[in-house]
């Protein structure tokens, strides 16, 4: 986790008590970056050091009860890239009118449109049709390059944690066919509360995904359907881009968006959308206008 105001978090860990304790104080046995393997170790003693500051706790109706009002950000800081695959899930490619991919479709998402569970999602100005996308991420760990199969995929996945690749729509596929400026406006990516790691998340391929607009079930699904699995995915993406600590892979979203539905209204100002996913937290974010 990471908790502070915007650009000054501080990295803190959520032990098995349900408490957020402060990591500063181990900054020096972090200094290759949370995410890296040459901090595991650190990290595994702080799971059992009862003497680092208390920041929090995470409460019994799934949020976060923080001291002197702390902000919970984006637990990944600054990642150098998000990449993300699209009609990953059988029922989400149904529902938009999609045929099923031969191979994971890849596109980008500007690393600074990355903000915290809780942070504002902001409608862009002239936008009409924004949506949102309910995933599971990927945190990578190891520098991965020309895996040689997908069985080796999870030597590089730090962990796991919730993520919504919010999508305005007419810029992503009326505005010339470029994704990236359907998909990258400011605060469409919120992020977290928390990484999982891999021991923690007992089968990444059956990990329930929920989310919710102003209370009413949008998106209710499962990492079981989706046409790729993560560690394809990971071993994907390594043939194609050098994948480095930190950097984040949205794995695809389940039905339930409001593109593939006429009767389901895109994001407006005053919304709340709220998203869960097994072993990953919850994510609670009132919409804005820019």
């Amino acid at each position: 986790m990471r908790v502070g105001a915007s650009g000054m978090e501080r990295p803190a860990l959520l032990d098995g008590a349900g408490l957020v304790r402060d990591l500063s104080s181990i900054g020096a046995d972090l200094a290759g970056g949370v995410f890296a393997a040459s901090a595991r170790d650190a990290l595994a003693r702080a799971a059992d050091d009862r003497s680092l500051p208390v920041l929090g706790e995470w409460t019994g109706d799934g949020a976060f009860e923080m001291r002197d009002g702390l902000r919970v950000g984006a637990p990944v800081p600054k990642p150098e890239k998000i990449v993300c695959i699209g009609l990953n899930y059988r029922d989400h490619a149904a529902e938009t009118g999609n045929p099923l991919p031969k191979e994971p479709v890849v596109f980008m998402k500007a690393p600074n449109c990355m903000v915290g569970p809780y942070d504002e999602i902001l409608v862009p100005r002239r936008s009409a049709k924004t949506d949102w996308e309910v995933e599971l991420a990927v945190v990578i760990g190891a520098k991965a390059r020309y895996l040689e199969s997908p069985e080796l995929a999870p030597s590089v996945i730090a962990g796991y944690a919730l993520s919504n690749d919010v999508s305005e729509r007419e810029f992503q596929t009326e505005r010339g066919g470029q994704w990236v400026k359907g998909k990258s406006c400011e605060t469409f990516n919120p992020f977290g509360p928390w990484v999982a790691t891999p021991d923690e998340i007992a089968d990444v391929q059956s990990v329930g995904l929920e989310l919710s607009v102003n209370g009413t079930t949008r998106q209710h699904g499962t990492t079981a359907n989706m046409i790729f699995g993560v560690h394809h995915v990971v071993w994907y993406l390594s043939q194609f881009m050098v994948l480095e600590p930190g950097d984040i892979v949205n794995t695809g979203t389940p039905a339930g968006v409001s593109l593939g539905h006429d009767d389901v209204p895109f994001l407006a100002a005053g919304d709340v959308v709220e998203l869960a996913a097994d072993g990953l937290g919850r994510q609670r974010c009132a919409v804005g206008q820019a």
